[in-house]
């Protein structure tokens, strides 16, 4: 590993994550993690399977640990209509087959931390969803009190787009949720300041191309229908709440908890 006291800063390069990483990948998660994931998390993600990977060696190492992971980033495509920000693209006629990049787990090993590896592995992760024609952003969740990663997000300019009141539930407490998006391909928040503040949106700079007035109205109406519609179904969130467990379930989405991005029951709860 590389000696912190060092002046020397180490040649990264960065790759798919690969089927002989698998005992690293745990090693890793385990070590910066405090909730256990599940094998077939892991056996997914070095197999690809559903799972889009990168990780990043220290190729400028002399010994055996050159092609070693020293930090590493999961994500998974999926569809828009099933993710918790799915009203944001109802004003794209196509947005039906519309897909955005989850970010499931980040990390960086503590040795290898401040030298910028975090920010390259997310770069990777909106390459690639740039390069996908019908995904319109990459997203993520971030607990409420995780400072660094909101600091960290914003700096990488996503966008705080919600905060989901009690969306954790940790060692008998809720916590909030801040989602964060970047979006890609023409991808944008389609509201008004005061459709945003309906809904719960920042209201900062969102982008409307040439959207009317009168088609902004008529997707406040839209909306607001919908909401009425579906007020009864949205008694029970759509998204389950994320509690407390010692394992992870590998179902669709991951959460991040303490200094970077995991799950803590299923992994669509992001700390």
């Amino acid at each position: 590993m590389l000696d912190p006291r060092s002046e020397i800063y180490p040649t990264i390069e960065y790759r798919p994550i690969q089927p002989s990483d698998l005992e690293v990948l745990e090693k890793i998660h385990l070590s910066l993690f405090p909730i256990r994931y599940e094998r077939e998390f892991f056996l997914n993600v070095v197999n690809g399977n559903g799972v889009i990977s990168w990780g990043a060696v220290d190729t400028s190492r002399s010994d055996e640990g050159r092609d070693e992971l020293i930090g590493f980033v999961t994500t998974r495509m999926i569809a828009a209509k099933d993710s918790e920000i799915e009203d944001l693209f109802r004003y794209n006629n196509s947005h039906k087959y519309l897909t955005l990049l989850y970010i499931l787990t980040l990390g960086v090993v503590d040795s290898y931390r401040n030298l910028g590896i975090a920010s390259s592995l997310v770069r990777e992760v909106i390459k690639h969803a740039a390069s996908v024609s019908n995904c319109r952003g990459v997203y993520l969740h971030v607990i409420s009190y995780n400072q660094p990663a909101i600091n960290f997000y914003k700096k990488m300019l996503f966008k705080l787009v919600r905060r989901l009141p009690m969306f954790y539930y940790i060692r008998g407490q809720h916590y909030d949720s801040y989602l964060f998006v970047y979006y890609v391909n023409g991808g944008r928040t389609p509201c008004s300041p005061l459709l945003n503040s309906h809904i719960g949106l920042l209201p900062p700079s969102a982008t409307f191309g040439v959207a009317s007035r009168e088609y902004i109205i008529r997707a406040f109406l839209k909306m607001l229908v919908g909401k009425i519609w579906s007020k009864e179904e949205k008694s029970i969130p759509r998204w389950s709440r994320c509690k407390e467990s010692t394992t992870l379930l590998t179902s669709q989405n991951n959460n991040s908890n303490n200094k970077r991005i995991i799950a803590a029951e299923d992994s669509r709860c992001h700390v």
